[in-house]
């Protein structure tokens, strides 16, 4: 019966030795490893995919220390490259602190530069992002029930996300940062027009300096029923209709497309890119002038715009400008 005993009470050490080594020494992998949990695993089935990924070095221990501490392990998918306590995977899993990759939209992007961002950074293929963009403008129906799409309002800023986010939630962060903007610069009337006015002023000049004059021009062109002319509208055009070159061609100028402001008189139906801050306060308080043309900084050698009032005066600033670019192209 001593011999019985003693075997239990040597049996029992080795268990404590075998869980003591497992839930206290750091182990898991010393190069980049993902554990996914989905959405209603069991604890048990946790500690399996944890154990099979090298993460942890018993599954029976994870789900023991699990049943101590209580709490509810989060899904998600999580990152290890390096080894550490059981406890702490536990309590990363605890927190919810999933792995999540950083999407930045630089201002000026359209929808199809941030579907093509979306696949770079492994988030999902930019065909679905492009399709949940076209099918989701009622996330701002209450702000634009005219919006084509939600061009415009997919805010740009850097946003984190986990690699399995659905466009739409994707799509949602980036509407209620708008939101948030819309809201600090006094936006909350005539979303449709100051959008879809601030995003031509965003592709015409880089310069913060410059964007209340564009803005002038257009509504200046507008109140004179002009045509806009802004060539950023007829790419967004081409990009539409899948046939953009890479350039701007006779054709494109020709398009029987509502976007193409050559064509058509007025604003064209919807923002051509998500517009940030300082272009949205240009569209909101545009500078009082007489400017009715202007040769754009973008394509100017000398880094800035050209405006003038008069077609007269307009053609000197693209001779002016067609110079600079030649000076330019010559050999120093």
């Amino acid at each position: 019966m001593r011999r019985f005993f003693l075997l239990i009470f040597l049996a029992a050490l080795v268990v404590a030795g075998v869980a003591g080594y497992a839930l206290l020494v750091p182990a898991g992998p010393r190069t980049e490893t993902f554990a996914d949990i989905a959405p209603g695993m069991s604890s048990m089935q946790i500690a399996t995919e944890l154990k099979q990924q090298g993460i942890i070095r018993s599954a029976y221990v994870f789900r023991g220390l699990h049943e101590v501490k209580g709490g509810t392990l989060k899904a998600g998918e999580y990152r290890f490259d390096h080894p550490v306590r059981m406890e702490e995977v536990w309590d990363r899993i605890r927190r919810g602190d999933v792995y999540t990759v950083a999407l930045t939209i630089p201002e000026g992007s359209n929808l199809f530069d941030i579907a093509a961002r979306v696949e770079e950074e492994g988030l999902g293929p930019k065909a679905a992002f492009i399709a949940a963009a076209k099918q989701g403008a009622s996330l701002v129906s209450d702000l634009d029930p005219a919006a084509p799409s939600l061009e415009g309002y997919l805010f740009p800023d850097t946003y984190r996300f986990a690699r399995h986010t659905e466009p739409e939630e994707m799509m949602a962060a980036m509407v209620r940062r708008f939101r948030e903007v819309a809201q600090g610069i006094g936006l909350t009337a005539d979303f449709h027009r100051t959008v879809t006015l601030a995003s031509l002023v965003e592709k015409e000049t880089p310069m913060d300096a410059e964007r209340p004059l564009v803005a002038s021009v257009f509504a200046n062109r507008m109140a004179k029923k002009m045509p806009l002319m802004t060539d950023p509208s007829v790419i967004y055009a081409a990009l539409l209709d899948g046939r953009y070159r890479g350039t701007i061609y006779q054709s494109d100028l020709q398009a029987d497309s509502a976007y193409n402001t050559y064509r058509h008189a007025g604003l064209p139906p919807g923002p051509i890119c998500n517009p940030g801050l300082k272009s949205l306060e240009a569209a909101m308080h545009p500078a009082q002038t007489n400017y009715l043309y202007f040769v754009a900084a973008g394509a100017d050698p000398s880094g800035q715009s050209r405006f003038s009032a008069t077609l007269e005066q307009h053609a000197k600033d693209v001779e002016t400008y067609r110079r600079a670019v030649r000076n330019a192209s010559q050999p120093q």
